[in-house]
């Protein structure tokens, strides 16, 4: 998922200075941040954990390429600061969405598989769209290569929606997408307590 695979998105020096880099990083944090938006309001409203835990990962991405534009060129510190800050808000958003979850199974109400589908499929365009554009720096540093790779596998959880959807639709029941929404929102709990266990570390080796 996002903070796994994108992990190394913060960059160096000479990486970020490629202005084309960059631009193809403020489009992907635009794409990112705006999906992020989509996906949690259109879970919202058909009333899908599986679109909601989605959701976490365009925000984990948009977080890397905000942290790799905006503070990569300052100390280890602020930099940690930032990373403990955006972990901590992945394990919260992905425990809230599986509380929702646990409280939506218990309640036994299935969500909208149309608009699941629908946003499903707009995601994964968002996603390909980007991997797209960051295909021609698939060969560059680790760097460049994390950032596509991580656009490319993200659709994996788009699909995952959309199958949701289609098991709801063919079901009649929440289970599919509750599943979905579980295992997803416990890729973003994992790895946010992954970043937050980094920044701790760096934050302490700053502190020596």
């Amino acid at each position: 998922m996002a903070d796994d695979c994108c992990k190394a998105a913060c960059g160096t020096t000479a990486t970020l200075n490629d202005p084309r880099w960059r631009r193809a990083l403020w489009i992907a944090l635009g794409v990112n941040a705006g999906m992020f938006a989509v996906e949690m309001a259109a879970g919202a409203a058909a009333d899908s954990r599986a679109l909601q835990a989605d959701a976490l990962d365009f925000l984990g991405d948009a977080a890397n390429y905000a942290i790799s534009l905006l503070v990569a060129g300052m100390a280890l510190a602020w930099r940690a600061r930032a990373a403990l800050a955006k972990g901590l808000t992945l394990v919260g958003l992905g425990g809230w969405v599986m509380i929702t979850a646990i409280l939506a199974a218990l309640g036994g109400a299935a969500p909208e598989p149309e608009l699941m589908g629908v946003i499903g499929a707009l995601a994964l365009a968002a996603n390909t769209g980007v991997a797209i554009m960051l295909y021609r720096f698939r060969t560059g540093d680790a760097n460049m290569r994390s950032v596509w790779i991580c656009s490319r596998n993200d659709a994996v959880g788009n699909i995952a929606v959309m199958a949701a959807a289609l098991g709801v639709f063919g079901t009649g029941t929440a289970w599919p997408d509750l599943i979905v929404a579980a295992i997803l929102a416990l890729l973003g709990i994992s790895g946010g307590i992954q970043i937050v266990q980094q920044a701790r570390l760096e934050l302490r080796s700053v502190a020596v």
